[in-house]
Formats: structure tokens, sequence, C-alpha cells
């Protein structure tokens, strides 16, 4: 499905039908609303949609629903695994949403936490590079000049 600006309209359809865990985080993504336990992305807003991260057995049952498809957001058809966009009527009938949801949630909580991915700083790229460069011998290097500091002229 082609990229569809998210109504604002629908993050607080979402924001009520997610489960009540203490666990559930929300987060916004790309201009929707995502909801992740430990880490995991399970459910979220996707234009005039949801979307739901499913077990095998639970994504054929999405699937069957009328308008419903493989979640595909650069349209591009790639697939992002286990994870279903369900059919824009779904935001009109708050069980069935709260229903989908609470499975999702069931399947990512079953899955490995998110461990947060340490940004790249620049010393460590330096101290690659140096590890890299010790075996090689360092020819030493000489003191820079001070140079005096000028003083500004007052007129």
């Amino acid at each position: 499905m082609p990229w569809v600006k998210i109504p604002k309209e629908s993050h607080p359809i979402l924001l009520a039908a997610l489960p009540k865990d203490r666990r559930v985080r929300t987060l916004n993504m790309f201009g929707g609303t995502a909801a992740l336990v430990n880490g995991n992305m399970f459910g979220g807003t996707f234009a005039r949609s949801a979307i739901v991260k499913l077990s095998p057995a639970d994504q054929q049952e999405a699937l069957a629903l009328d308008g419903a498809e493989p979640f595909d957001p650069m349209g591009n058809g790639r697939v992002m695994t286990n994870t279903v966009l369900l059919p824009e009527s779904i935001m009109d009938e708050p069980a069935e949403l709260r229903s989908w949801l609470a499975r999702a949630f069931s399947y990512a909580a079953t899955l490995p936490p998110k461990r947060k991915k340490k940004p790249a700083t620049p010393k460590a790229a330096k101290s690659k590079a140096a590890t890299s460069k010790a075996a090689q011998p360092r020819s030493p290097r000489k003191p820079k000049k001070l140079q005096p500091r000028r003083r500004a002229r007052v007129r």
C-alpha cells in the first residue's frame, strides 16, 4: 500500500484499544503511534488503519479479513515479517481492534527483548583506527610552537 498520511483521529483510537499492561510502551514513529512490549513493536497506526505483529496462526486469520494484507510500508514488495495491515474498517470497531492488539501483544511478549544499540561515538571510531594502525611504527611528533596572541586595536 502506498504511503498515506495518518489521520490525527487514529492516534487516540489506537491508544484506547491497547492492552492495559505496564509493559506496553508507545512512541511516535513516522507520524504514527507505535506500541511496543520489551522493545518489540506489536501494533501501531499506518495510513487509515492499524498494523499488528501476529503469530503464524493469527496471521492467517487476520489475512482472511476483507481488506487485510501483509504489511509493506514502502509499497515495494518488502513485507515486514509477521505483520499485517488490518482493514480500514477496524478503526470503527474498537472491540475488534482491541482484540487484535491483545493477540499481537501476547505474541510479541514471547519474543526475545530488544537491546538498545549504543550509538557509534567518534572516540570508538578513533580507537578502532588506532588498533589497526598499532602494528605500524609511529614517528615522534614535534611539539607545536605557540604563537603570541594579537591584541585587538582600540579606536
